[in-house]
């Protein structure tokens, strides 16, 4: 899937290369700069709803030797277990991404859009029209002023990603809906999914 795909995943690439540029002048623009903090964004629950978000973590993924592949899918099960366990117990899940490794992401340069625009204060306008803005993590709010006006605009991404997904989908037929976390997302060769 991947292969019939490359036309795709070499766009997103770049289109996730201006989403880092507009989020550091952003960040910039606030004096904004993460060092993480004790509500990792690492720690939370992000659901990822694109074929195309998917199939680019995955090209990264199978660039990785087969030892560390096996590692980070080993811990992708603990975690989807330690969620589904507190999920089940309707506690809020905290448990940290598999591919986070000493604090560092192990597939950084492949990580999906909310990996990439998480933190800042932002807008985007709903295809209804409706504008939606976000004040940032917690982070954001202690350190700088949300209220400046300075927001990081998304729209343009999403509608960039949203071309690319419907071209995936045409090309690989796939119809059905993703909603999956990043260790969801590495355990689904293991379910089917590619």
């Amino acid at each position: 899937m991947l292969e019939d795909c490359k036309d795709e995943l070499t766009e997103v690439q770049s289109v996730y290369g201006q989403m880092d540029a507009a989020y550091n002048r952003a960040a910039d623009a606030h004096g904004f700069h993460c060092s993480g903090c004790a509500d990792n964004c690492c720690l939370t629950r992000f659901f990822h709803h694109t074929l195309l978000e998917y199939l680019y973590l995955m090209k990264g993924f199978y660039g990785l030797d087969r030892e560390l592949q096996d590692q980070i899918v080993r811990q992708a099960v603990r975690v989807n277990r330690m969620v589904d366990s507190a999920v089940t117990s309707g506690e809020i899940s905290r448990v940290m991404c598999p591919l986070n490794n000493g604090g560092l992401c192990v597939l950084y340069d492949f990580r999906p859009m909310i990996c990439r625009l998480h933190g800042i204060a932002h807008e985007f306008r709903h295809p209804s029209g409706k504008i939606i803005s976000g004040q940032g993590c917690a982070a954001f709010e202690t350190q700088c002023d949300a209220t400046s006006g300075i927001v990081l605009y998304r729209t343009p991404f999403y509608r960039e990603m949203a071309v690319l997904e419907r071209r995936i989908r045409e090309k690989t037929g796939i119809r059905e809906k993703l909603k999956m976390t990043v260790a969801q997302m590495l355990t689904a060769d293991q379910e089917g999914l590619s």
